[in-house]
């Protein structure tokens, strides 16, 4: 995530629940995946847990860049 979608954030993350909301589900699955990633062996079924949790990670991501290219056109 580059600095300007950072400060967007920032600065209407406290006005917009579902931005926030939107942005700290994205850290979660991006910690979730790098400690599974982490591992020195993944079983099947973990790594189906991380191509499921990157899939969701994405829809959210999708999701948090609409709602940020709608402040970018405020900020214009």
């Amino acid at each position: 995530m580059e600095n300007v979608e950072r400060d967007l954030i920032e600065k209407y993350g406290s006005q917009d629940s579902e931005l926030r909301a939107l942005w700290l589900q994205h850290q979660d699955f991006e910690k979730m995946i790098v400690k599974l990633e982490g591992k020195p062996f993944l079983s099947p079924v973990v790594e189906q847990e991380v191509k499921e949790l990157k899939k969701k990670k994405l829809a959210g991501k999708t999701k948090l860049q609409a709602l940020l290219d709608k402040y970018r056109q405020l900020e214009a």
